[in-house]
């Protein structure tokens, strides 16, 4: 039952799933980017590997670690405003959700060890395959998990969680999502990286962004029947009228984006990719609402006491400010300069 506390005119249990959506779409987007730039350090080919690794370490080396703070953010305000929902996904998701932390360290770690090694060495090549597989893991995990929510597997029976992970993670809705993720990642990541290279390593990344921009079409369309076979809430509100805007919105914007690519209109292309990626998470946080974990978790039956969320809501806004100057002031220092092609400022 909503606890009927409000916060500037809205009730809390919206406020804070609102807030915490905002800070998944920053991690989905930025950090989003730096996986997918590990997907195609692994994937890298070509006599232009080594150029192509070396642009992909130079975009994300000054800023790639800060994005997993939105991460943090995020898992604070889940077990804060949700504390019975958390303890439901820290339980269902034991596995995954440390094979995720596994990623995320081996990521950081064979990123920074590598540097210290020859490209030609072995132990050079041994921490880009670790990097590589890390930042190949853990999106798709990540993507799993957010399938898993909707699937149903995860429930709640005399008090205890009960969940498989055939049922869960391992759902064929959830391991096409988590397929959707990675493509959305590589996508991401080829697009950001036509802006920051010039010449035949910005075609090289544009014909990457063309073919990860195909694979997560053709992911989305064989997604779409099996939810509707096996996650009944997710294919309800899909079917219905109001959600015919946020599918197309999706489909028009991967299309332009794909078209801005296509055609060299690379910062277009960022602009689009960006936008095609939030529509696609806000699209399936609608669906879900208001379930946190389908069919037993809602915001409203899982959220901590009112004064407790209006207490977090009330120090969201200097977090906030906080960190959005500290990451724009990072992004500044590091990622802007002259692009030599436009003659313009970049990121």
């Amino acid at each position: 039952m909503p606890t009927n506390a409000t916060w500037l005119g809205l009730p809390v249990e919206i406020a804070v799933g609102l807030a915490m959506l905002l800070v998944l779409t920053a991690y989905a987007v930025l950090a989003g980017a730096d996986f997918g730039g590990g997907v195609w350090d692994l994937l890298a080919l070509g006599r232009r590997r080594q150029e192509q690794r070396q642009a992909i370490a130079t975009a994300m080396g000054p800023v790639w670690e800060a994005n997993h703070v939105w991460l943090i953010f995020m898992l604070v305000i889940l077990f804060t405003a949700f504390p019975s929902a958390f303890s439901a996904l820290s339980i269902a998701f034991f596995a995954p959700l440390h094979l995720v932390l596994l990623g995320i360290v081996l990521r950081g770690a064979a990123f920074v060890f590598r540097a210290n090694f020859d490209a030609t060495s072995p132990r050079w090549r041994t921490w880009a395959r670790v990097f590589g597989i890390a930042s190949v893991m853990t999106p798709f995990l990540l993507g799993t998990a957010v399938g898993a929510v909707s699937s149903g597997g995860i429930r709640i029976s005399d008090g205890a969680v009960v969940a498989s992970a055939a049922q869960t993670w391992l759902s064929p809705v959830s391991l096409l999502i988590g397929g959707l993720t990675l493509a959305l990642t590589a996508y991401l990541a080829a697009v950001f990286l036509t802006v920051e290279t010039q010449g035949e390593l910005a075609e090289d990344f544009r014909k990457r962004a063309l073919a990860a921009g195909v694979a997560v079409m053709w992911v989305a369309v064989m997604l779409l029947p099996v939810i509707s076979r096996l996650s009944p809430l997710l294919w309800e509100h899909l079917s219905k009228p109001t959600s015919l805007p946020p599918i197309l919105g999706g489909v028009l914007l991967a299309v332009a984006s794909g078209w801005a690519v296509w055609s060299r209109r690379y910062r277009l292309g960022r602009i689009l990719a960006v936008a095609e990626v939030v529509v696609v998470l806000w699209g399936w946080a609608f669906a879900q609402w208001p379930y946190i974990i389908y069919p037993d978790f809602t915001v409203y039956n899982s959220a901590a006491p009112g004064p407790s969320i209006r207490f977090l809501l009330n120090t969201l806004p200097f977090g906030f400010a906080l960190l959005i100057p500290s990451l724009w002031f990072l992004f500044v220092t590091f990622k802007w300069r002259r692009h030599p092609n436009a003659g313009e400022t970049t990121k």
